[in-house]
């Protein structure tokens, strides 16, 4: 399957979203779980060791400082969805701000981060990695920040994993997802708008919305 960019924001705001087999699969498919993971941006669950990592301030957050890193980042594990197509797609959404990357960086070299797509108020999570302890917990507490600061009201992680749901994510049915999705469509955000918090912001805004 050959996909267009237009193609495939059509796909995000129909709800399905496009997957590789594995890295070397040039073949692309659709995907529609019966069940959607979202984390809700007034339920993130901040633990104390979570607190206690971001009021440490040994790590700066940046906003697409390095999209491709962040990209290959998430496409470097044994086995992973992300093949040459699918990271051209992400590539030239990234070029259209459709695409955005929140990086965790530590002693100057990238140590995490995650991307996703963005239509509405609609934050449609792709990926993340973490090559320090913790760094995809912080990337998560910075971005669910961003997102409710910025206007965003749908958090889709696709599926909800162990990990995330340590975090706050649950699973919604389908219906109910292409209901929210619906609704957040017709607003509008920008994900670039914020500034980057300070860690007490970060840690005092998460704790009073969960």
């Amino acid at each position: 399957m050959t996909l267009t960019p237009e193609t495939l924001l059509h796909g995000y705001s129909i709800g399905v979203f496009p997957m590789a087999e594995h890295r070397d699969d040039p073949e692309i498919f659709w995907v529609d779980p019966r069940r959607r993971g979202v984390i809700p941006l007034d339920g993130f669950h901040m633990s104390r060791s979570l607190k206690r990592h971001i009021k440490s301030g040994d790590y700066q957050i940046e906003i697409n400082k390095d999209f491709m890193g962040v990209l290959d980042g998430c496409a470097d594990r044994a086995e992973t969805w992300i093949n040459d197509e699918i990271r051209r797609l992400y590539l030239s959404l990234f070029r259209r701000a459709h695409a955005h990357s929140l990086e965790v960086w530590q002693d100057g070299t990238l140590a995490g981060g995650v991307y996703g797509v963005v239509l509405g108020t609609t934050f449609f999570g792709e990926s993340m990695f973490s090559r320090r302890t913790n760094a995809s917990k912080l990337a998560l507490a910075y971005l669910v920040d961003r997102l409710n600061c910025a206007g965003f009201t749908l958090f889709d992680t696709q599926f909800r994993t162990d990990h995330l749901a340590s975090l706050g994510g649950i699973e919604i049915p389908r219906a109910e997802y292409l209901r929210r999705l619906h609704v957040a469509l017709d607003g509008t955000a920008d994900f670039t708008a914020p500034d980057t918090p300070t860690a007490h912001d970060v840690i005092q805004r998460n704790t009073q919305t969960s």
